[in-house]
């Protein structure tokens, strides 16, 4: 879309379409081969890649490698805005992080929870003029897919801190319920 309308495409497929990943994994499959070579630690999905090093010199030293084999071999470009040598810590990968440490766990992304949040402030709001049923039966709906795919983060204490942040935002939406069947 350009400024809202829908344009022809010519060359290209769609951003989020079903043939993206398929393509990027099919044409990156050399860098895989060529990472496993090298025996690097990495994850990739679709386009998107982590490559895990002991050291920022060292991983400097991986990504101008890597952005010449890609340019070199595979003729792409590595877009240097999305692109970065941090620790992992400070990094995000499909809505996933670690934490610091000697002994890094997986835990969610700090977007990936703000995103959460603001579905779940969507779901539960207080002048919706649904019922609690209904309201219950989405947040449900979300949460259970949500939780389904974070599940592997090991965060017990975000998950707390989190149900409870949902329980007052509906004894919220019980309370105005209730406050508005007074009034009437």
């Amino acid at each position: 879309m350009l400024n809202g309308v829908v344009q022809e495409r010519h060359e290209g497929t769609p951003q989020g379409g079903p043939l993206s990943p398929l393509l990027s994994n099919i044409l990156l499959d050399e860098l895989d081969k060529e990472l496993e070579s090298r025996n690097h630690k990495f994850c990739r999905y679709a386009d998107d890649a982590n490559i895990y090093v002991k050291s920022e010199r060292t991983g400097q030293r991986v990504m101008d490698s890597v952005e010449r084999f890609l340019a070199e071999r595979l003729k792409l470009k590595i877009n240097r805005e999305k692109s970065a040598v941090a620790e992992p810590q400070k990094r995000a990968f499909l809505g996933f992080s670690f934490t610091g440490g000697e002994y890094r766990k997986i835990r969610f992304a700090p977007k990936s929870v703000m995103r959460f949040k603001r579905k779940v402030k969507q779901v539960t709001g207080r002048s919706r003029g649904i019922t609690l049923e209904r309201m219950i039966q989405e947040l449900n709906g979300y949460t259970r897919g949500w939780m389904g795919y974070y599940r592997i983060a090991e965060t017990p204490t975000v998950l707390s801190d989190l149900d409870s942040w949902i329980r007052r935002r509906l004894r919220s939406a019980v309370a105005k319920q209730w406050f508005q069947s007074c009034k009437a």
